[in-house]
């Protein structure tokens, strides 16, 4: 990946206010990347980066920064994987800490510029994060059965007149964000074989999260949305919207779930201690309720978990490459500019009226 020091400023507010260093490129001989950035090899062509061969390179961090995918609201997360941090810090001998990310872009760029070391991505940033920041996936969330996987379903409101996709001509549906394969591009790859074309047979808004997409159709601002089931699962275990609310017109076949990955350039030794850290580990009860009913951590790899996601992205032609992360990390920057500028506006005076759809809560 060419450096994404994008619009650098506002790039760095998005990552808290760090601010970002190169990453070091490894030597410049290379006998073959497939669909690496420049900055890393894969000499045995398992589909991600290699660690460098310089030892020099390779880093062995006093502090363990991990972060999870921002597809709800990051402080939940924060709260929720502490028990885990508690652990990965007994088990690695080294302190672990919670880095919170507000968006993918800014969750592959932590990775690429050395400040992350351990992260769980969202199923399509994961090929991102792979290609661009060197991300080495090596397990994803699952229950004694087997690991966690996922549907694309499509989210109308149970009071609406929508049946079936043909239904939604015409209207207006919120997809997460141009790089989500849930919500996005599965649903473009699916659709059009189905009779649905977005954004020729209906209007596709951005919502930015798959949280504000639920939300979105729960109040009545967009006519449906295609999500991942499990986030939609969660969200009505913990309260936040109620399941007959909504009615599922479509589903796909499944998808894995996030995927967790370490940084290649990690010392192998610290590496693997890291990775047998997390296949051991067995959540407590709370974390595992907040978690979906998920227990424990699978070992995956991205040549094989990932598969079906890259075939997603082949169908559509959207490959996980440099130009894919900028333009969606560009849309990413605005959208939180949008954000910050509408909670800056004055609140409408209380004795007026509100009109328009009911804004979703805070979550």
């Amino acid at each position: 990946m060419k450096t994404l020091f994008l619009a650098g400023t506002a790039l760095a507010l998005s990552l808290g206010g760090l601010a970002i260093q190169p990453a070091a490129a490894q030597a410049p001989a290379c006998a073959f990347r497939g669909a690496l950035d420049e900055a890393y090899c894969d000499a045995n062509r398992d589909m991600v980066a290699d660690a460098p061969t310089d030892p020099s390179k390779l880093r062995d961090p006093s502090t363990i920064v991990f972060t999870y995918t921002p597809v709800e609201d990051p402080a939940l997360y924060a709260s929720q994987f502490k028990p885990f941090l508690e652990y990965l810090t007994q088990c690695t001998g080294k302190r672990a800490v919670y880095f919170q990310v507000t968006s993918n872009a800014a969750q592959v760029e932590a990775m690429r510029s050395g400040r992350l070391h351990v992260a769980g991505f969202s199923t399509g940033p994961t090929a991102f994060a792979v290609n661009l920041a060197g991300a080495v996936p090596f397990a994803v969330k699952g229950d004694a059965q087997g690991y966690e996987s996922y549907k694309v379903v499509m989210l109308v409101r149970a009071d609406s007149p929508y049946r079936t996709l043909a239904d939604l001509r015409g209207k207006q549906v919120a997809h997460t964000s141009a790089t989500s394969n849930s919500g996005n591009l599965a649903p473009r790859a699916f659709f059009p074989a189905l009779g649905l074309k977005p954004d020729e047979d209906y209007k596709v808004v951005y919502s930015g999260g798959h949280d504000r997409s639920v939300m979105g159709v729960n109040a009545g601002d967009y006519d449906a949305a295609p999500v991942a089931s499990d986030v939609w699962t969660r969200m009505v275990a913990r309260g936040q919207v109620k399941r007959e609310n909504f009615r599922v017109i479509w589903e796909s076949e499944p998808f894995p779930t996030s995927g967790f990955a370490v940084a290649s350039d990690l010392k192998p030794e610290l590496s693997q201690k890291i990775r047998q850290c997390f296949l051991d580990y067995r959540f407590p009860e709370q974390m595992a309720k907040d978690l979906g009913g998920n227990d424990r951590f699978w070992p995956a790899t991205y040549a094989e978990q990932w598969a079906p996601v890259r075939a997603v992205a082949d169908a559509v032609n959207a490959p996980y490459n440099r130009a894919a992360f900028d333009a969606e990390s560009r849309r990413e920057l605005e959208a939180e500019a949008r954000k910050r500028a509408q909670a800056q506006q004055p609140a409408a005076p209380t004795h007026v009226a509100p009109t328009g759809a009911t804004p979703a809560p805070a979550r």
